[in-house]
């Protein structure tokens, strides 16, 4: 480009897109690692329990936690007593996953970080990883084993247990801030990473949201558990200003209201009073994206509020929700990367989260069926 102006020019096209109407304008070249995620990669133990067992370890049906002393035994118990299925997870890692088989070519669109153990779960996880074609860094420690999560199902609830063990130990000066690691973070123009890794490194996740803020690239977040909003809302606060899309479900949204002091329990509400958050980079207005498990999806953009309608499923078809949330971000990354309207993002959104709740964990067949 000869002068800055048509930049400029160019920058403005692609927001407008971006906001309003569909455009006729074909996508964007894909290449490889147009997608950074960076997050906890956990292997998922998943398996169909009774309230019994829920009782036993005080958990609730729907709901995610981090693993405390009195959860040790239950991943033990959970292999030994019921028929127990191993899923590669990890929030960020599936959504990535499930962007890249939404736009099958190239391969390595997503690019992954995170840390894991050197073991046979870790190995698990390299492999997995391959085979859904992204681009995954880990760093590998041996102090601690790789993460597993524990799905508890019942019925079409999953209760999710985190034990974050290497996943925790991921640290920004001896991975992030490798030359050849930041060239990769440089390469991407979306940015995910889950609530989650709040929990881990905050100093990783703000070194790469400033870089999106002052590129001008889009920086996603999800609330991701209402533990998060509540016991790690420092964290969450100081990278807000940072988020460029904010996605959570109405559960996270009700406990982020709560401990913000927003004085309703209207979801809209809450939507649009995250939305009017303060925020660095002012060339882009942030987008709330709110789902409601069968309920409409609310999205959020400056006064406007929209709602879309999920895709019906019959209940007897629910295999597991365990991945719905992942898989639906995952479909929005899709469209965001390849610069798709913003309504076009939420219909991929609901596509695949409507194929990830007919499968265990969060799994896909070869090919997505999504025009």
């Amino acid at each position: 480009m000869a002068s800055d102006e048509p930049k400029a020019k160019k920058l403005k096209l692609s927001e407008d897109e971006k906001t309003q109407s569909p455009s006729k304008k074909a996508s964007p070249e894909l290449r490889p690692n147009l997608l950074f995620g960076m997050g906890n990669p956990l292997l998922d133990i998943s398996a169909v329990v009774d309230k019994d067992f829920l009782d036993k370890y005080s958990l609730k049906p729907n709901d995610q936690i981090l693993a405390e002393d009195k959860h040790k035994a239950l991943f033990d118990e959970l292999t030994k007593k019921f028929n127990v299925e191993y899923h590669a997870g990890g929030a960020t890692q599936n959504s990535v996953k499930i962007a890249q088989w939404m736009i099958q070519e190239p391969h390595k669109v997503g690019t992954f970080f995170g840390c894991i153990g050197k073991d046979k779960f870790g190995e698990i996880l390299k492999k997995k990883a391959e085979e859904a074609h992204v681009d995954a860094h880990y760093y590998e420690q041996d102090e601690e084993p790789t993460g597993t999560c524990a799905a508890c199902i019942t019925g079409d609830n999953r209760s999710l247990v985190a034990n974050l063990a290497a996943a925790n130990c991921y640290k920004k000066e001896k991975h992030l801030d490798l030359e050849e690691n930041w060239k990769l973070v440089e390469k991407a123009k979306v940015y995910y990473i889950a609530g989650f890794f709040l929990t881990v490194s905050l100093e990783s996740i703000l070194k790469v949201a400033k870089h999106a803020s002052e590129k001008n690239k889009l920086f996603c977040m999800n609330l991701s558990a209402p533990f998060i909003c509540q016991f790690f809302k420092d964290n969450l606060m100081q990278v807000m200003p940072y988020i460029d899309v904010l996605f959570g479900n109405e559960t996270e949204a009700t406990a982020f209201a709560k401990e913000q002091d927003f004085e309703t329990k209207d979801i809209k509400e809450i939507a649009k009073k995250a939305q009017a958050l303060p925020k660095v980079n002012t060339k882009r207005q942030r987008i709330v994206v709110f789902t409601q498990g069968k309920d409409e999806t609310i999205m959020v953009l400056g006064d406007k509020i929209e709602t879309f309608p999920v895709l019906k499923i019959d209940p007897k078809d629910i295999v597991d929700t365990n991945g719905a949330g992942d898989a639906f971000v995952g479909g929005f990354l899709s469209g965001l990367v390849q610069d798709k309207p913003l309504d076009q993002c939420v219909r991929a959104a609901h596509y695949s989260a409507n194929v990830i709740i007919r499968r265990a964990g969060c799994t896909f067949p070869e090919k997505p069926d999504f025009k």
